[in-house]
């Protein structure tokens, strides 16, 4: 009487532990994609309201809104996270009133304490740009030519994640 046992060979137990390993790894690769991806939309969205918040703050400051553009704070603000967080000026809430100066001083503060805060190498720019796009239209420009007659815009970039590019957000 002869016996056939049935089974599995080694090479086809390691064969199939194989596929699943490259299942698992893929798997996870999707996963580290999926959470880096959710946290550049999360920026974004932090990054507009940012950028909201900002363009109603200088909306409620009429008296500064009407100094021309080189008296005007809000229209020559540069921030980089970088540089670090300088002092705190006078608070301008609560029972205290302040001068539309001292008021766009505070609201400029606290863009920067954002800015560093939540974005990782943060930088803030708002002036007047004409042409905000680089030649190529590929990419968003820094510098502002500060045309008479273009709107104020306000740009936003961070790092990205990893070695991978930088982020800009300019709204008008």
């Amino acid at each position: 009487m002869q016996s056939h046992e049935q089974g599995f060979t080694l090479v086809e137990v390691l064969v199939a532990l194989f596929v699943l390993a490259v299942g698992i790894v893929g798997a996870g690769a999707v996963q580290i994609t999926a959470e880096r991806t959710r946290q550049q939309a999360s920026l974004r969205s932090d990054a507009a309201q940012l950028v909201n918040a900002l363009s109603a703050r200088m909306r409620v400051n009429p008296a500064i809104a009407a100094l021309p553009d080189g008296a005007n704070p809000y229209l020559s603000f540069h921030y980089d996270a970088a540089d670090g967080l300088p002092a705190a000026p006078a608070s301008c809430f609560g029972g205290s009133s302040c001068a539309p100066g001292a008021l766009a001083q505070f609201d400029l503060h606290e863009m920067r304490q954002a800015l560093f805060t939540q974005f990782p190498h943060g930088r803030l720019t708002v002036c007047r740009d004409g042409a905000p796009w680089d030649a190529t239209r590929k990419a968003y420009r820094w510098n502002c030519d500060g045309a008479a007659d273009a709107l104020p815009v306000v740009k936003l970039g961070w790092q990205g994640t990893g070695d991978g590019p930088g982020y800009v957000m300019v709204l008008r």
